[in-house]
C-alpha cells in the first residue's frame, strides 16, 4: 500500500471519527432535554421522539466503535481493511431504528384510544425548536464527512438525525394541533407517521449496507469514468474482466488490459504503474490492481477497446 493511500486512509478515519464523535455529544444532549420535556407534556410525538433519540444515543456509540475499527490499516488476517464494519454497524442500527418504530406506533394507538391531552406545551415546543437548531447543524458536519468519505456508517447515522429533525418538526405540529387547536388526535396520528417514517429510513440504511456487504458492484457513471481515465493510457489497447467494490470508506478495483505481445515485463510493469497512479490521482483512495494480457487473449469477459471510447467522446463533443 502506498504512502498516499495510507495518509488518504488515516484523513478518511479522522474524518469518520470526529463525525462520531460529535454525533454522540448531540444525541446525549438531545436525549437530556427530551427526558424533561416529556415527562412535562405527556405527548406521545415527544415521546416518539424521546424513544427515537434514545436509540440514536446507542446507535451513535455503536457507529464511534464501528468507524474507529473500519479505519484501522489492513493487517495480514485482513488484508483488505475492516471498512465492512461499518456495514455491519449500519445493520445493527436498522434493528434499533425498526424496534423504535414498533414501540413509537404502539404506544401512539394506546394514546388514540384513551384520548388524553398534552400538558405544558411551551415545553415540548421549546425543546424541540432547541433541537432542531442543533440537529441542523451536526446534519450539515455529517453531510461533509459522507461527501468525503463515503462512509455508510456515517450515512446510517445521519438517516438517524434525518428523521429526528423532521419528528422535532412534527411534535410542534401535533402539539400546536391538540392544545392550541383543539384538534384531537392529532398527536397520537403524528406518531404514527412519525413510526412510518423511521422504517422507511431503516429500509433505505439497509439497501446502503447490504450493497457493501455483498460487493455490489460501483454505479455505473463511476464504472465508466474510471475506464476513461485508465484508457487515457496510449499503450492500452482495452479492458476487460473489471470489477468493483466498496468496503466502508474504501474502494477497490481490478481488471485486465490489453497491451503490446510483443512488450517486455518490465515494460508493462512500467505502464501499469503509470496507469495505476492515474487512477489514484483521479480517484484518491482506491486500490487497484491491474492484470496485463497481449492483445489478441480470448479469455476476456466485458472486453472493453480504446477505440469504443474514443468514439463514444467524439459523439458526446
Amino acid at each position: 500500500m502506498s504512502l498516499a493511500h495510507n495518509h488518504h486512509h488515516h484523513a478518511h478515519g479522522d474524518l469518520t471519527n470526529r463525525a462520531a464523535i460529535a454525533s454522540v455529544t448531540m444525541a446525549l444532549f438531545l436525549l437530556a432535554l427530551k427526558i424533561f420535556a416529556a415527562a412535562e407534556t405527556g405527548s406521545v410525538a415527544l415521546l416518539a421522539s424521546l424513544a427515537d433519540t434514545g436509540f440514536d444515543v446507542l446507535a451513535s456509540v455503536l457507529t464511534l466503535f464501528s468507524v474507529r475499527y473500519a479505519a484501522m490499516p489492513a493487517d495480514d488476517d485482513h488484508r483488505f481493511g475492516h471498512g465492512k464494519a461499518e456495514a455491519l454497524s449500519a445493520l445493527l442500527q436498522v434493528v434499533l431504528i425498526t424496534v423504535s418504530a414498533i414501540l413509537i406506533a404502539w404506544r401512539a394507538i394506546v394514546r388514540l384510544g384513551a384520548q388524553e391531552q398534552t400538558a405544558h406545551p411551551e415545553y415540548g415546543i421549546g425543546v424541540s425548536v432547541i433541537a432542531i437548531v442543533a440537529t441542523l447543524s451536526l446534519l450539515a458536519y455529517q453531510r461533509h464527512v459522507v461527501r468525503k468519505t463515503g462512509s455508510v456508517a456515517i450515512q446510517a447515522d445521519h438517516v438517524h438525525y434525518q428523521s429526528d429533525l423532521l419528528l422535532n418538526i412534527a411534535v410542534i405540529f401535533a402539539i400546536v394541533l391538540d392544545t392550541m387547536l383543539n384538534v384531537r388526535g392529532a398527536d397520537p396520528l403524528f406518531g404514527m407517521a412519525i413510526a412510518a417514517w423511521l422504517l422507511w429510513g431503516a429500509y433505505r440504511a439497509a439497501r446502503l449496507a447490504l450493497d457493501q456487504l455483498l460487493d455490489r458492484e460501483w454505479p455505473e457513471e463511476k464504472r465508466q469514468r474510471f475506464i476513461e481515465v485508465a484508457l487515457r493510457h496510449p499503450e492500452l489497447r482495452g479492458i476487460h474482466d473489471m470489477r468493483t467494490r466498496s468496503s466502508g470508506a474504501h474502494d477497490f478495483c481490478q481488471f485486465h488490459v490489453w497491451v503490446d505481445p510483443n512488450m517486455t515485463v518490465a515494460a508493462a510493469h512500467d505502464i501499469m504503474d503509470e496507469v495505476e497512479q492515474a487512477l489514484m490521482d483521479a480517484f484518491p483512495g482506491v486500490e487497484v490492481l491491474i492484470h496485463p494480457d497481449p492483445e489478441g487473449h480470448k479469455d476476456e469477459v466485458g472486453y472493453i477497446p480504446s477505440k469504443t471510447i474514443e468514439h463514444d467522446k467524439d459523439s458526446h463533443d
